[in-house]
Order: structure tokens, then sequence, then C-alpha cells
């Protein structure tokens, strides 16, 4: 692994708690904060997806270009105070959150800028193994699931089935679609991402019932046969009450979020970032040298980056120069 790659190690695990307590982003506006302009500070959410993001970014950026990087891991809502207080240059992965945008974008603080698309698309639902859909298909249609939530009951939900939610900050309305279409199950949370694909991998690997939280892109798609169950098409204004919401998730454009001085900077860097777009199996293919192999996450990014330069080279701004260390 080149010395580079783990250069910054330490400063890669720092989360930015304690930034936040530094500024009150009422105060002034903080996103003009003197950076070393040789540092790319990312924000890195809590799932493998991202982080394959994050880390195939950073490698280019300290590799080729020149730049050190830190990787901060920090939940997503206080990602966005991180922006707004100059702590973070960039948020790859958004996941919707218009209040948030509403809040820090040109409406708000004007201290964040969306950063356009990353050419993945997001889509958030509820899944199940391809064996059980094919021996109950009426599982599939939300009216055929919710004459059949016993066939997910555990000891832990005794009379009710169980559906397997991840950690609870991330993006969700379960609960309230639970509500809406009169389903007689309760959600038990896993506390992780990977805990959560633990135990689905686990009951997969038995031919046990497992209705679950999951997404794509994500790499356990690309391991197991997984269906999607059907709900309502989401439609605006449906998840207003977070109590009932009688609609399916929305799709996303996922989008980047950049840092508004960031952006006014305009160096090599952000033109690299704004530059970055890949695909849903381009991640998941990241994500899963680093979940499913057990690969360190710099060493995936090393792979794929030596496998891909005609994918990341065009992510590279015209004219640039590599930085002398």
């Amino acid at each position: 692994m080149p010395s580079s790659a783990r250069k910054n190690g330490l400063l890669r695990l720092l989360a930015v708690g304690m930034t936040l307590l530094m500024v009150s982003s009422c105060a002034v506006r903080t996103d003009q904060m003197a950076r070393d302009p040789g540092l790319v500070r990312i924000a890195v959410n809590g799932w493998v997806g991202y982080e394959a993001s994050a880390e195939v970014l950073a490698y280019v950026l300290e590799e080729e270009m020149g730049y050190d990087t830190q990787l901060m891991r920090v939940d997503e809502q206080p990602s966005w105070q991180a922006l707004d207080q100059g702590a973070i240059d960039v948020i790859l992965e958004n996941w919707g959150h218009e209040d948030l945008y509403e809040l820090y974008g040109p409406e708000g603080n004007d201290t964040v800028v969306d950063g356009g698309s990353t050419g993945n698309e997001g889509v958030i639902g509820w899944y199940m193994p391809a064996y059980l859909a094919e021996e109950n298909p009426e599982l599939l249609d939300h009216e055929g699931l919710r004459e059949n939530t016993d066939l997910f009951r555990t000891a832990e939900t005794g009379d009710s089935g169980e559906f397997l939610a991840g950690a609870p900050g991330f993006v969700s309305q379960d609960q309230g679609m639970i509500n809406a279409f009169d389903m007689d199950l309760e959600i038990v949370y896993a506390g992780t991402e990977a805990a959560q694909m633990t135990e689905v991998r686990s009951r997969y690997a038995n031919e046990e019932p497992v209705l679950f939280y999951s997404n794509k892109p994500h790499w356990i798609h690309e391991q197991l046969d997984l269906v999607k169950v059907d709900f309502p098409d989401h439609y605006d204004g449906c998840d207003a009450d977070l109590e009932y919401i009688d609609c399916d998730y929305p799709v996303y454009d996922l989008n980047k979020i950049f840092r508004s001085g960031f952006v006014e900077e305009d160096d090599h860097a952000y033109r690299f970032l704004d530059n970055w777009e890949w695909t849903n199996a381009q991640q998941n293919e990241v994500a899963g040298m680093i979940a499913d192999e057990g690969m360190d996450p710099t060493e995936a990014a090393e792979v794929w980056v030596d496998e891909n330069p005609d994918v990341w080279r065009e992510w590279l701004p015209e004219g640039y120069e590599q930085r002398v260390r």
C-alpha cells in the first residue's frame, strides 16, 4: 500500500462532533473559514456504499492529484451542520433532505450548494429473499403481505411479524407505512448496516423468512437474490405525516452537496469532485470488496483505481497539475 494513502490515517477517523461546538451557524457565515488549500475534508456517512465512494475519491485525490484528505465519519444531519460551519467540504451522497437544503442552501444560510448527480439512482424499499417470494408470491404485493405477516414472527416480536431495520438514523418512513397499510409488524433495529446484513445473510443461508429495509445501490443485491415488495408509487405530499404514509419511498437521483466556500475557491479538488459520477454497479463493486470480502477500504479503492483508469481519468479536471507534497 503506498505510504501516502495511509499518511492521514488517524485524521480519517476523526468525527466532527467537537468541531460542531466551535461556532454557531446563525452568528456568522462560517463556510468562509480558512482552509488548507492542500486538504480536502469529506464527510463519510454510516453505510458502506458511501464509504466506497469516499475511499475511491480520496485515493485519487491523494495518489494522482497530490492532495491530503480527511474522511470524517459523521451522521447525515450533522454532516450538513458541519458544511454550514465550515468543518467539511463535501457530502458525497445525499438522499433527499429537502428540509436541510432549504435551511442551509441559497434560500437559507446560503452555505451549501447542490453539486449535481453522483450518477447513482437511490431506491429504498422493503425486500425479502426471492426463494420466499417464489413459495409465496402474494407477499410481493402490500395487500398480500398484510395478510401474511405471521410468516415473519420471531421470538423477539411475539405475535407480530418482524421488520428488520438497520440503524435508526437512516432515512426511513417504515413506521408510517406499517400504520397506513395496517401491517402487524414490529420494527427491530439491528443497530448498524453491518449487523443488519449479517443477520440477513444468516437467515438467507438457512432459507428462513426475513423482511427488511434495504436500498440500492448496495452490495448485498450483487450477492443475494432479493426482491422488493410493491407499494403504491410515491406522490407529492404522501409522506407529509410521518405517522401515516400510504406510498412507497421516492426514487432518488443521488447528489453531492458542497460547502459554498469550497465551490467559490474553484480549485482542482472541487472540479474533480464536481466531475465525479459513477454507476450503482461500480459503487457496489468497491463496497463488496470492503463488506463482503473484508478488504481494507483503502486497499479496495486502490484495486478499483488500478483496474479502472478509463473511468476515473474522466473525472480529472482539465489542465490540472499534480501538487507537490
